[in-house]
Order: structure tokens, then sequence, then C-alpha cells
């Protein structure tokens, strides 16, 4: 029990989630183009069953800022699921609270296992989307889920089969590239003098030329 509360109660217990008819009665506004949304955040972040993305749009509805979060699949209680959204707009984008209206709004995909349907799990994160938008002087926008069968934008029914929850692992592995030959700079042949002769090192060569000429200098 932390402070009145039991971590492990569900959040339907606690009222902190959303069921679909509290999130179409919430005025949640349409994404442009969904579908280019959901690609370019999968691209960007490569989420896998069990993490949540949060991007804030700017007025033109483009991609300002986004940031992922992973959570454990046993935590359901939306006052976790807002506290880790809060955390990554805080990291992430300036707070609007100044403005009289917001002008920026926060979406979120989540990428799970399971039906395409709502869930509580989606209650859960529908709940922490729109507190933690409130708190950061942002407008609640869309929550995606992204499962098996696809992504599906819920409140307005719009959904598609790509990019879905295992497109992680669909993305072609990069390996590093050959490094272009270069030739071998030519090697200058060492002078007779210095070129060791059987047995001898190229230093001794060198050492023995030196004191013979040495030699030859004092004999004259």
């Amino acid at each position: 029990m932390i402070h009145g509360n039991d971590r492990g109660q569900p959040s339907y217990a606690t009222g902190r989630f959303v069921d679909l008819e509290g999130w179409a009665n919430a005025g949640i506004p349409l994404l442009r183009d969904p579908r280019d949304l959901v690609t370019d955040l999968q691209q960007r972040h490569l989420p896998q069953p069990g993490t949540s993305v949060i991007a804030v749009l700017d007025c033109e509805h483009r991609v300002v800022a986004s940031a992922s979060v992973s959570t454990r699949p046993h935590v359901t209680d939306g006052w976790q699921h807002r506290n880790a959204l809060l955390d990554l707009l805080r990291r992430v984008t300036p707070h609007d609270l100044r403005l009289a209206a917001p002008r920026r709004t926060a979406v979120l995909l989540h990428c799970r296992e399971g039906v395409p349907g709502w869930t509580e799990e989606d209650g859960a994160w529908m709940w922490a989307l729109q507190d933690a938008a409130s708190l950061h002087g942002l407008r609640c926008g869309a929550y995606v889920s992204l499962t098996p069968a696809g992504w599906h934008v819920f409140g307005d029914g719009r959904s598609g089969r790509t990019p879905h929850s295992g497109s992680w692992a669909e993305r072609p592995v990069h390996t590093v590239s050959e490094l272009p030959n270069r030739e071998a700079p030519a090697i200058r042949p060492l002078p007779d003098f210095v070129r060791p002769t059987r047995g001898w090192s190229a230093v001794a060569a060198v050492a023995e030329q030196l004191r013979s000429e040495t030699v030859r200098q004092a004999a004259h």
C-alpha cells in the first residue's frame, strides 16, 4: 500500500482509466494523416510490445518532439503511466503552461500484444495521456494502439495493417560496410649500402657502412 493505493490494484478500481465512451466524449482532435504519423513514430523509435511513444505535434501537425518509454507488463495503473509520460515530456520539450490555450498537442502510440480492440491497459494509458498533457500545458491528442493486427486510432476508428507490433523485427539489419581498398604506398628500395646481407640486420649494415666511411676519411 503506497499513499493509500494498492500498487496491485487495476486501473479501473482506482478510477485512473478512460473507457471508450469517455474517450469519445473528450473532444480529442483528429489526426491529419494517422498512417504517416504512425509510420514515422514507428521508424523513429522501433517500439516493441510494452513500449509507448509520446509525440508532440505543432499546429501544422508536425512532430516537434518525441520519446519512448518501456514499462513492466504488470503495471496497469494510469498514475504510474502518467508519471512516466510527464517525465518524458519534461525531458524533450518545454511546457506551455503560461499560454492561455494549448497550441501543441500530445499524442500517444502504445505497442502491445493482444486484441486490437480497447482493453483496460489502453484505458490506463488514455488517462495517463490526458493527465500528462494537461500538466504540461498541452492539448490531449489521439491515442493509437500498435498490435499484431496493425495500428488503430481509438475514437475515430481509423486503422491499418502496417506497421504492427512486430514491425521492429522486420527492419533490415545494417552491417558495417567494407572499407574501400586503398593502394599500398610504394616501397622505395633501400640503397645498396643499407641492404642487409645474409646474417646481418639492417641496423647492423648501416652501422658497418658508417664505420667504414669514417675509417676511409681518417685514412685520407
